[in-house]
């Protein structure tokens, strides 16, 4: 399946223009939530080709949202990438296992991210 339609999902308005700005000269075309709950609502309603998660947000947090998306029968065919601040082993470990395809740590770099989507089409 290519990858066009993207879905960032994060609290910070400066982090959504950085990784909205990224993936719009990438070629692809970025939707935007604000938190959790309404990450995993857009998921359903929009059907994206791939999320983006943040993992520090106010309410549902982005491990908790992953798991959502992963484990709904009607969502589970969309690739999480989570990209967070949580730079830990550990942390990468516990996201991988709520079902995200990959991890990226934040400042992002915009080579990673742009392969690590590449990667999963």
């Amino acid at each position: 399946m290519a990858i066009k339609n993207i879905l960032v999902v994060d609290d910070s308005a400066t982090e959504r223009h950085i990784i909205g700005g990224i993936l719009t000269k990438g070629g692809y075309t970025v939707t935007f939530a604000e938190d959790g709950e309404s990450g995993i609502a857009k998921t359903k309603a929009d059907m994206p080709d791939l999320v983006v998660m943040d993992v520090v947000m106010p309410g549902l947090n982005g491990f908790q949202a992953t798991r959502a998306i992963t484990t709904d029968q009607a969502t589970k065919h969309i690739p999480v990438i989570i990209c967070t601040t949580k730079g830990q082993e550990t942390d990468k470990i516990w996201g991988l296992r709520q079902g995200a395809k990959d991890y990226v740590t934040k400042p992002v770099d915009a080579a990673e991210l742009l392969s690590k989507i590449a990667a999963l089409n």
